[in-house]
């Protein structure tokens, strides 16, 4: 007797695969100071038309890193740290080039279940 799965018993049972989607995150300060309020979207580059995407909030700066962190963005990249100046100076910055499945993006409260 074989222990070894035979290709019938592997085909009943695929390895789902994950899509990612190339998107950018964009992010909107509202209020200044330790009161501030970002609100965060991920915009999907292919989305369909009319659909819009689900913000995230996020309460003061601290939180505000923290989602991001959450979300998976890489702070050693200039295009991210120059963001988070301009959102600083000008109130909203977009960071771009960030690959997210759906499910990721429902875990880390960006999308719709």
């Amino acid at each position: 007797m074989s222990a070894h799965a035979t290709r019938t018993a592997l085909a009943v049972n695929p390895v789902p695969v994950t899509q990612k989607t190339k998107g950018f995150l964009r992010i909107v300060r509202h209020g200044v100071g330790p009161a501030a309020i970002y609100i965060i979207t991920y915009h999907k580059l292919n989305a369909q038309q009319g659909t819009l995407p689900k913000p995230a909030m996020a309460e003061g700066a601290e939180a505000l890193i923290d989602l991001l962190e959450k979300i998976g963005v890489d702070f050693r990249v200039s295009e991210v740290r120059g963001a988070l100046e301009d959102i600083l100076r000008f109130g909203s910055a977009n960071i771009p080039d960030l690959w997210l499945s759906d499910e990721e993006m429902v875990e880390k409260g960006l999308g719709e279940a």
